[in-house]
């Protein structure tokens, strides 16, 4: 969540440089640097997501080699059921808040400018990252996981068995 943020922020900054910096663009007629905007996502998207990706090569070992076998087994099921069930909360949630902010924008509850809307602004710059980022990479996590798990299986059956 907090990375999803971090980068936008990046690509607010940018673009609010580039708007200073190049002449005409607010009017149309400048030309925006398309490719540093597109830098900067993917510089981020691979950044962040180098911590949660060690994490989830180096757990199933660590947990196997030292716990056991029967503890791994325990590890992957309750980031099965932890993981897709926060998944869908996230997904139904960040839905939720985005369906919100339409709603209101369509002139129910005081309609766009009023504060209803800008709290319902401030719930779809959560829900966004929820749905469409923080819920969809649970599913990515519990692959990793019960890949690196079948991977190591004959190992841990070696030092097990």
């Amino acid at each position: 969540m907090t990375a999803v943020g971090d980068a936008a922020f990046e690509m607010i900054r940018e673009i609010r440089r580039q708007f200073k910096e190049i002449p005409g663009l607010l009017e149309g007629t400048g030309k925006p640097d398309n490719a540093r905007c597109v830098d900067i996502a993917t510089t981020a998207a691979l950044k962040r997501m180098v911590l949660p990706g060690v994490l989830a090569v180096v757990a199933p070992p660590a947990i196997g080699f030292t716990l056991g076998p029967e503890a791994l087994g325990g590890m992957l099921g309750g980031a099965l059921v932890g993981g897709v069930l926060l998944a869908v909360t996230m997904a139904n949630a960040g839905g939720a808040w985005d369906n919100a902010k339409k709603y209101i924008e369509k002139g129910n509850l005081g309609g766009k400018g009023s504060d209803v809307h800008k709290a319902a602004v401030v719930g779809d710059t959560v829900g966004d990252p929820f749905k469409d980022t923080s819920g969809p990479s649970m599913n990515i996590l519990i692959n990793v996981l019960a890949i690196v798990s079948l991977v190591i299986a004959p190992l841990l059956g070696q030092v097990y068995g």
